[in-house]
């Protein structure tokens, strides 16, 4: 399906935020410190399983990083 991506058109087959994120994230790399919104609604992490992605949605992934 057509999903925008942190501002970015790409074609992801993923059902929920989980599989998405599996699709997205680079082999190895932990999802602790990863934030989701899709249309704009943040996405509590105990919903990523559950929570349904649709042909059309924005979505931006934001990683916390560490700094001062």
């Amino acid at each position: 399906m057509e999903l925008t991506i942190n501002g970015q058109a790409k074609t992801i087959e993923a059902a929920n935020i989980a599989q998405l994120l599996a699709a997205e994230l680079e082999e190895g790399h932990s999802q602790r410190g990863i934030a989701v919104a899709v249309n704009g609604e943040v996405v509590p992490k105990t919903q990523w399983e559950t929570a349904r992605i649709h042909a059309g949605d924005r979505v931006e992934i934001v990683r916390a990083l560490p700094g001062g």
